[in-house]
């Protein structure tokens, strides 16, 4: 039974995939026995295929029986081209960064109410049980690039944040009240640059700073991570500098 169903899960995936080569091929709209045709599928078929991708608005529906590629699409687009872009213009600025530090290099980007770690820079040397494996992910509240991303949301969003997720803590430092929250997220603002004092894991600290597309948007974070007794505060503007020349390196302009 399993197996019947993985099956037919791959077969709906390679239909739809289909369907929108079809799509992408043709300059305008198509109609439904058009795409049908190109896709070697029968009417009924891609009109459900269909269907289901227009509630999900990866396609449109122009007209009665009509059909185009959807925003979803544009979105998913930019929000990819965006992490390889960035992933790709970090390494070397993470490279220094770790050179001068000797501390593990995190770049991380957000997805939905977490944190995701996609490269890492570290020699090994540090013993850490960290969450920040390429990959791991920990909620915005308890992270040194989360907390940017909170700031970004504004008061509204703090709040729903909060209210969304009830703050869960993970260490005894862990900020678990909306007010303790928002008076570190005043200090975020003040200084340009996030800090974790012990808050994903005892005896971890952290230092986070933002990274900026051509737009001002705020599309991911660098951070060091080290032992609480190795983190210098003096590396804050370190991270800060490395974030921005990453930044600049996107098309940020200041």
């Amino acid at each position: 039974m399993a197996q019947s169903e993985s099956k037919n899960s791959i077969q709906v995936i390679e239909r739809m995939t289909r369907l929108l080569n079809a799509l992408a091929s043709s300059p305008g709209s198509a109609g439904l026995k058009q795409l049908a045709q190109s896709a070697g599928l029968h009417p009924s078929t891609a009109h459900r295929i269909l269907t289901a991708m227009v509630n999900e608005r990866m396609v449109e529906r122009v007209e009665q029986g009509s059909y185009r590629l959807g925003m979803r699409l544009i979105e998913l687009g930019n929000l990819a081209k965006s992490r390889v872009s960035v992933r790709e213009h970090a390494l070397p600025f993470m490279r220094e960064l770790h050179a001068a530090t000797g501390e593990a290099v995190n770049l991380s980007v957000r997805r939905e109410d977490e944190i995701v770690y996609i490269e890492r820079c570290s020699s090994g040397r540090a013993m850490m049980r960290v969450v920040n494996v390429i990959g791991g992910r920990a909620p915005l509240h308890v992270t040194a690039v989360g907390k940017l991303f909170l700031l970004e949301d504004g008061a509204a969003g703090l709040r729903e944040y909060a209210k969304r997720t009830k703050l869960p803590g993970h260490t005894r430092n862990s900020l678990t009240s909306l007010g303790a929250l928002e008076k570190d997220l005043r200090k975020v603002r003040r200084q340009g640059y996030a800090l974790d004092h012990e808050e994903a894991e005892l005896g971890v600290r952290c230092i986070g700073a933002g990274i900026r597309d051509d737009d001002g948007a705020l599309v991911a974070g660098l951070s060091v991570s080290a032992p609480a007794e190795r983190m210098k505060a003096g590396w804050s503007h370190l991270v800060q500098e490395t974030a921005e020349k990453i930044s600049r390196s996107i098309g940020w302009s200041g």
